[in-house]
């Protein structure tokens, strides 16, 4: 059983309910706030293992709570929100959010989301050595195999793998990627991340054209999955 404890701030009732429902009934333990000064209280104390956030609360910028809980929440939050715009989802990512589920949603693919990045919080003291399906990244020795053969990367593009490696299942803004691998002065480079992606694609993919690890999020980022 799951028992991961997940605290949902959103203001429609309807919506509460549904997710209350569908996480129940896949083990999860749930807790509902209805305004941001509730979640944030309930939040401060009793810490959940995940946050499910909308942007459009009564009371507060949901923005402005996503920074409030990253000046110490530490575990995945999730937005959930009918603003569907580029600049709230790059906003919201950048501002310390895992990842971002547009209103109205399929459920399949909200449950898939949490199991995804509550797996990445509870691994992040596993071994250095992970493995998906041919593809194998020791994060200790800085290797990396394909089909049980070396693969030969750069120290740009390993650095960049293992930044995705590190962020499984979470969307990776432009900005964000370009910030941690080449530094702030290259935040609006975007043909540097271009090009690493495509070399890097070229050597882990099995078809770049068709990839299945660094998966493209239009107009915002990357994704690196796990296709097992």
């Amino acid at each position: 059983m799951n028992k991961a404890a997940i605290l949902i701030i959103d203001d429609e009732a309807q919506i509460r309910k549904l997710l209350e429902i569908t996480l129940q009934s896949n083990d999860y333990v749930v807790n509902k706030a209805a305004t941001a000064k509730e979640g944030l209280i309930f939040a401060a104390s009793h810490p959940p293992d995940m946050i499910i956030l909308d942007l459009g609360l009564p009371d507060e910028d949901g923005h402005s709570v996503l920074k409030k809980l990253r000046e110490w929440y530490t575990n995945p939050i999730m937005i959930l929100s009918v603003q569907s715009s580029e600049e709230d989802i790059i906003r919201a990512l950048d501002n310390g959010a895992n990842d971002y589920l547009i209103k109205p949603f399929r459920t399949g693919e909200l449950l898939a989301r949490i199991r995804s990045a509550l797996r990445t919080a509870a691994t992040e003291d596993s071994p250095p050595v992970v493995t998906y399906n041919d593809l194998e990244i020791d994060l200790m020795a800085r290797t990396v195999k394909k089909n049980h053969e070396p693969v030969k990367l750069t120290a740009t593009e390993y650095t960049l793998l293992a930044l995705f490696v590190k962020n499984e299942g979470m969307v990776l803004t432009h900005h964000y990627l370009l910030r941690e691998v080449w530094g702030p002065g290259y935040i609006n480079q975007s043909q540097y991340l271009r090009v690493f992606i495509a070399q890097l694609r070229k050597k882990i993919e099995n078809d770049p054209n068709r990839p299945e690890y660094i998966v493209t999020e239009s107009g915002v980022g990357y994704r690196f999955v796990n296709p097992g």
